[in-house]
């Protein structure tokens, strides 16, 4: 069992943009036609985070085996996540924050991580209730 534990926005902001900046280019160079987005709560000021960062690698369906066997150069295969023709999680779990990765077919079912950093950067109180859903959840187990 692991637990979830959640954290202030300002502990790892300026680490996790840095991050990002960083494997931004480390993907482009791989796969320099791919989209990438910094998703996950650290892409959205103010809100609770569980410290890790997240990048969406968005790419079309043609790309998207290769693109995988190329990052995972960089990146081990997240197997604790969903594998499908459209969607593959990567992480690293070695940098500060740990990385994770989510190479996804623009327009597919999965190609949702964006929209959803959008969302919750639009409307307060949306943020809010995010927030409250992970306070109930401290500490709890990651898989309930």
């Amino acid at each position: 069992m692991k637990s979830v534990h959640f954290y202030d926005h300002r502990w790892v902001c300026y680490k996790a943009q840095q991050l990002f900046m960083e494997h931004r280019v480390k993907i482009k160079q791989v796969v320099p036609e791919a989209d990438i987005q910094h998703i996950g709560s650290t892409a959205i000021p103010g809100t609770l985070t569980k410290g890790d960062l997240d990048i969406q690698v968005r790419v079309t369906q043609e790309q998207f085996h290769q693109t995988v066997k190329d990052l995972s150069i960089l990146y081990s295969i997240n197997h604790g996540s969903s594998i499908t023709e459209t969607f593959q999680a990567m992480k690293d779990d070695s940098t500060d924050p740990p990385l994770g990765i989510q190479v996804t077919v623009m327009g597919s079912d999965f190609d949702f991580f964006h929209k959803i950093r959008d969302v919750l950067l639009r409307n307060e109180s949306y943020r809010r209730k995010y927030d409250q859903l992970k306070i109930d959840y401290e500490g709890r187990d990651m898989n309930v």
